[in-house]
């Protein structure tokens, strides 16, 4: 019998539900809110030392691909939203690329389909997840650099050093990460991975034992004395480009240096009375989070019940029609010239999508004409303020957790599997979730799409709420969620967070919902009204900080489904 990967992926990766409250942290002067406490720890001691919100968020993240190497990374990439104490805001993409030699057909046999495989898991999986040619080219230190570049007040050093000194003397392992070495040790196939969490001595770590990594540590030595030429140029992209050659990889010292993070403008909207400001294309959150927050303001919210048969429905038919939308329109914007972004996200368009939700029965899913992309689960979202009112929102990932699970011995990092993100089997179309629509199909140079949503809500011209999540396809829905539950519901953070979440993406056509927190009940009433209904334990591990301007204070929250997850402030 095959493996079951995503049954594995819960075992290894998923914690369950809690049905308890995480605890809310305030401070005064500034946060980080991360899915690991030693790098929030990291991101407040550069605060304290007067560094702004993109000093911290940079020296959180280069913390982050030490200490949380199931998503924090130098070898993926991501979005990043900053709003300065002003209310101005910009975003930087520093989204993967496809390599010079990608192609549309790359993971299609000679027939034409697309093939399987042996993932990192040792479990099947499609073979635009699996091996070298699954890696897009790098985009964290690009992104990192360019957001420092411009808005950083600290020198760059700095921020990188406090990872330097945790890769090269260590830190304890976590129980997490102990208990993947002991699986991949004895069930990965991919050798790097075998060995990854073994210290000098060729013996696996042990919980509580001090895990170090020389390697990354050199790594990260080569960005800090030469920025962003660290890694794309040097003896750093020289690595990456022969152990690309050497092992089928499609990267070249010519795919590295021409990568650039790119500043874009943010996606907004409105709800009531609050700005909200999220990532544009090539993500597809902040699109889909306008859309769905316009979708719910034509409902009559103040009669719906929070958690009520009604509000599940609705929220369903509100994420089904913002995914058909993504599917159908969404991609790399440098590639895709007319996304109509400016339709997607106004109020016109969700009144005429609002008008064919019928609150009595559910929709169909039709695969002739919509549907959902891939995208991973190895990701992590941290949020950051400082005490001049400065806000970070920052999403960044490997796509599958420990992305390719494949790296050099000599760099000490690993590769993302990002490339996965793209529709791999160009105008075919499926019901269960395989997309061939044109905006996402594979080309050089082209960023794949995503469903990061790091976003900022902005309340009287001021940060307010600062909120993301990793979860692959899910992060759109529970970022969405939870901005809903705080500006329609009141919620303060920390249960915004922790209540109870939906998903679903249109095609396969189901709402997924967290078992212990919706009940038996309105699951009946809503299989009534013809969905279908599939338990999770958890959906995202959201990171959110919200604002409360007349006392001044921070209020941060770190979802209780992090195991290491942390709000540390001063």
């Amino acid at each position: 019998m095959k493996s079951n990967y995503l049954l594995r992926i819960l075992l290894l990766f998923i914690t369950l539900a809690p049905v308890a409250v995480s605890a809310q942290v305030y401070a005064k002067n500034g946060m980080v809110v991360s899915s690991n406490k030693i790098a929030s720890e990291v991101g407040v001691a550069i605060l304290k030392k007067g560094g702004n919100a993109i000093d911290a968020s940079v020296a959180t993240a280069f913390a982050l691909a030490v200490t949380h190497p199931t998503a924090g990374n130098i070898g993926g990439g991501g979005f990043l939203v900053f709003m300065d104490s002003t209310g101005t805001t910009t975003t930087f993409d520093f989204r993967e690329k496809a390599p010079l030699k990608a192609t549309a057909d790359m993971f299609l046999d000679a027939d034409g389909e697309l093939q399987s495989g042996t993932n990192l898991f040792g479990s099947e999986s499609t073979n635009n997840h699996i091996g070298l040619k699954s890696v897009g080219v790098p985009g964290t230190v690009a992104g990192l650099y360019l957001a420092h570049q411009k808005h950083g007040v600290l020198p760059w050093p700095d921020l990188v050093q406090p990872a330097i000194d945790l890769a090269k003397n260590g830190f304890e392992l976590p129980w997490s990460l102990a208990r993947a070495g002991a699986y991949f040790e004895a069930n990965s196939p991919v050798p790097f991975l075998q060995n990854y969490f073994k210290n000098q001595d060729g013996v696996m770590t042990q919980f509580g034992e001090v895990w170090r990594q020389p390697e990354l540590a050199k790594t990260l030595i080569e960005i800090r004395d030469h920025g962003h030429d660290g890694f794309y140029k040097g003896i750093v992209a020289q690595e990456i480009a022969r152990f690309m050659k050497d092992n089928g990889g499609l990267i070249s010292l010519e795919d590295l240096q021409r990568y650039t993070a790119v500043e874009r403008k943010p996606i907004k909207g409105t709800f009531k009375s609050y700005d909200i400001y999220s990532m544009a294309p090539p993500s597809s959150g902040g699109v889909a989070l306008i859309e769905m927050m316009n979708l719910m303001e034509q409902a009559s919210l103040d009669s719906l019940e929070f958690n009520s048969k009604a509000y599940v429905h609705l929220l369903a038919e509100v994420m089904r029609r913002a995914f058909a939308d993504r599917a159908e329109h969404m991609g790399d914007p440098d590639f895709n010239l007319d996304t109509p972004i400016a339709k997607l996200t106004s109020k016109e368009f969700a009144r005429q999508r609002f008008e064919n939700i019928d609150m009595s029965k559910a929709s169909v899913s039709d695969s002739t004409k919509f549907g959902q992309i891939y995208d991973g689960s190895s990701t992590t979202h941290f949020s950051v303020a400082d005490k001049d009112g400065n806000a970070v929102s920052l999403t960044y990932t490997l796509e599958y957790p420990y992305g390719s699970g494949m790296g050099s011995e000599k760099l000490g990092f690993i590769f993302n599997n990002e490339m996965g993100d793209f529709n791999p089997k160009p105008n075919f179309t499926t019901g269960d979730g395989l997309i061939g629509t044109p905006p996402n199909i594979i080309q050089p140079e082209k960023r794949m799409l995503s469903s990061m949503t790091p976003t900022i809500v902005a309340k009287d011209g001021k940060p307010y709420l600062i909120i993301g999540s990793p979860g692959g396809k899910t992060i759109i829905n529970t970022v969405f969620q939870t901005v809903l539950k705080v500006l329609a519901y009141d919620m303060p953070v920390d249960k915004a967070i922790e209540s109870m979440k939906i998903h679903h993406q249109w095609l396969p056509d189901q709402i997924r919902y967290e078992k212990l927190l919706l009940s038996p009940d309105t699951r009946k009433a809503l299989e009534a009204m013809n969905h279908t209904l599939t338990p999770t334990n958890s959906l995202g591990e959201l990171m959110g900080i919200q604002i409360d301007a007349e006392n001044k204070i921070l209020i941060g929250a770190s979802d209780s489904s992090s195991p290491e997850g942390a709000a540390i402030g001063y």
